[in-house]
């Protein structure tokens, strides 16, 4: 892990989140890429009146003051820092960022902690997630461990989540992660027998990995949902992270189906982390 990217809007959020991420790049030597989005309007940025013209260059100068003073922190001290100042209008354009830097990772702070759909729907953290093409690490907290020694990948052995899963396995190799793959069994229509699970997960490492050296790092759950499933097995293990496949920019019914449900970052107290199909 070499770079990571940290969208900063002042908030109390987003200071946890930089928090988070100047852990890791402590941890792994990384330098810290810190964002902030000033949101102007096309008609100032455009504008060729003088003093609209004038306007613009005043709030951007204060940005950057601002922004200057709000990175001036002691848990920031020995970490390489770039600060980057856009005029972009939505938070969606953080990917565009993340990959002209080459970033490995984006980190950011989640607004409320009453659900999946209060902190996500609607929200900058949403934007970024569904339009991001490296993992997307959402905390709620400030965490006082970034020490993520075990992680629960939420997977239904799908061809569709190979890319995902191997995305993960990639980063989770990198920091020294044990990842397990959560497989929860639903009693309806997706309900599979014990042969068909393992004909899935033999199916799925066969094509992702050439080999099924990864059989004795899945787990079997079953329950009544997803997210029970996902967080029962979490806690069983000893998890520090859990890992979700999202399906990217086609919304949010489709970035949590197949995957887990909203209310998994309503009851869970661990981090999540997200990564592209």
């Amino acid at each position: 892990m070499k770079k990571i990217i940290v969208p900063i809007d002042f908030s109390e959020h987003s200071e946890y989140a930089l928090k988070t991420a100047a852990k890791l790049a402590k941890k792994h030597k990384a330098e810290l890429l810190a964002l902030h989005m000033l949101e102007m309007s096309d008609i100032m940025l455009s504008a060729s009146d003088g003093l609209q013209n004038q306007k613009a260059i005043y709030y951007f100068k204060l940005a950057e003051q601002k922004f200057e003073d709000f990175l001036k922190k002691d848990f920031l001290k020995g970490i390489k820092i770039t600060p980057i100042v856009k005029h972009f209008k939505v938070f969606s354009e953080v990917n565009d960022v993340a990959l002209k830097n080459d970033a490995d990772l984006i980190v950011m702070g989640s607004h409320g902690a009453s659900g999946f759909k209060e902190y996500l729907v609607g929200s900058n953290t949403e934007k970024v997630v569904r339009n991001a093409d490296i993992p997307v690490l959402v905390v709620k907290k400030e965490l006082l461990n970034i020490h993520f020694d075990v992680v629960a990948f939420s997977c239904d052995f799908s061809e569709e989540g190979i890319k995902a899963y191997l995305n993960a396995r990639s980063l989770f190799e990198k920091i020294g992660a044990k990842m397990y793959l959560v497989h929860v069994n639903l009693p309806n229509d997706r309900f599979k027998s014990s042969i068909e699970i393992e004909r899935s997960v033999v199916n799925f490492f066969t094509k992702a990995d050439r080999n099924l050296d990864k059989m004795d790092d899945v787990c079997y759950v079953a329950d009544y949902t997803v997210e029970e499933g996902l967080l029962n097995c979490a806690n069983k293990i000893g998890a520090d992270l859990i890992a979700i496949p999202t399906h990217g920019r086609k919304g949010l019914s489709h970035f949590l189906q197949g995957s887990i449900g909203e209310d998994v970052a309503n009851h869970s107290t661990l981090p999540v982390i997200t990564f592209k199909i």
